[in-house]
């Protein structure tokens, strides 16, 4: 039995030190990631996490205050904590414009969502159970009997409704002018091919105004061969390259590579560092995730993201370790020493190079 949120690990390790250690570090950073950021060049860096709704993070006292029970008042809890989310669910299942409408409704105008494309939209699979019943009716009967569905295995024209109805899902948030960005996360198993350039140009393409990012996890796109082909497409073709921080070592790898590939966004996601779980096969997905950075590791990151935030003029960065608090607390983090280096920069673009110290 997996064990709650508060229990601290029995093992003495500073990734894992349970949510009431990570409630801990929250509170001298509490307010930091409220608002975003603004860099002295007019850059908005925008920091939450990839999820406010996990079982984890929804658990009394762990993230979000006692008494805060519903669907509305968490997220209206939460847009007053950060800025943007990322949209988890749509990777599962498509939107629902009345459900888009009530995100509108609990959230500033300011507030952004990203959205994570359907499993459909960039090649993995999805239970037929899972898509909407316009769709699961028109399915012939050998795939409806599938346990899982490919995009391949669609007619064309219920590949089109896919894309549509995951446009019209998310309507409410364009209207608003909250639809940050759609993540188009290929899987480990799509490699460095023509035909994969060609479904990322497809996906961009279907996506119209929209504006989408490319999260690639398979190594290959960044081994000597292709490293600087990959950056190049994605530049020539002004796609957001989505930086990652995550586990090492496994076919699933992307190096933490610094490049802005578009000069309206760059994006970070950090994924955690938790190896054992990474790729392993029958756990719940939370467990992958489940990794609580260190202060001296989230530097690491402060000066790529300055360095970043100089080529884009908006920058989202979201912690997708949303094992309980973990994410929240690290986003909190983050976002204070962001803030206190580019306080630094300003009062020295202020002081000039003769300025007293």
């Amino acid at each position: 039995m997996p064990r709650l949120p508060l229990e601290p690990s029995l093992e003495v390790n500073p990734h894992d030190p349970g949510a009431g250690t990570a409630g801990e570090r929250a509170i001298a950073v509490a307010r930091a990631a409220s608002v975003p950021l603004v860099t002295s060049a007019g850059a908005t860096i925008r920091i939450g996490t990839a999820s406010w709704t996990d079982p984890t993070m929804t658990a009394p006292g762990v993230f979000y205050p006692r008494g805060a029970d519903s669907a509305e008042e968490r997220l209206t809890y939460y847009a007053e904590t950060f800025p943007i989310v990322e949209i988890d669910a749509t990777y599962y299942a498509l939107p629902s414009p009345r459900v888009a409408e009530a995100w509108v409704a609990r959230t500033p105008p300011d507030f952004v969502f990203d959205a994570k494309a359907h499993a459909l939209m960039t090649g993995q699979p999805t239970e037929a159970k899972r898509l909407p019943k316009d769709i699961r009716n028109e399915l012939p009967a050998e795939l409806a009997a599938r346990p899982r569905l490919y995009a391949r295995d669609l007619p064309p024209d219920l590949r089109d409704a896919v894309w549509d109805m995951f446009l019209a899902g998310l309507q409410p948030l364009r209207a608003s002018g909250q639809l940050g960005s759609v993540l188009l996360q290929y899987p480990r198993w799509f490699f460095p091919t023509s035909e994969s350039r060609d479904l990322i140009l497809e996906a961009r393409q279907r996506l119209g105004s929209v504006r989408s990012a490319v999260e690639l996890r398979s190594e290959t796109w960044f081994n000597d061969k292709n490293r600087e082909r990959t950056l190049h497409f994605l530049t020539d073709n002004a796609i957001p390259f989505v930086m990652v921080d995550g586990p090492q070592g496994l076919r699933s790898s992307v190096p933490p590579i610094v490049a802005v590939t578009s000069p309206e966004l760059a994006l970070v996601r950090f994924h955690g560092r938790r190896v054992e779980t990474w790729e392993a096969a029958g756990i719940p997905v939370v467990e992958r995730f489940r990794y609580l950075y260190t202060e001296e590791e989230l530097a690491e990151w402060v000066p790529r993201i300055r360095e970043a935030a100089e080529d884009a003029r908006e920058m989202h960065i979201l912690m997708n370790n949303c094992y309980a608090n973990y994410g929240s607390t690290n986003a909190r983090e983050l976002a204070s020493m962001l803030e206190a280096e580019l306080a630094g920069d300003s009062a020295a673009a202020i002081g000039g190079p003769g300025a007293a110290g």
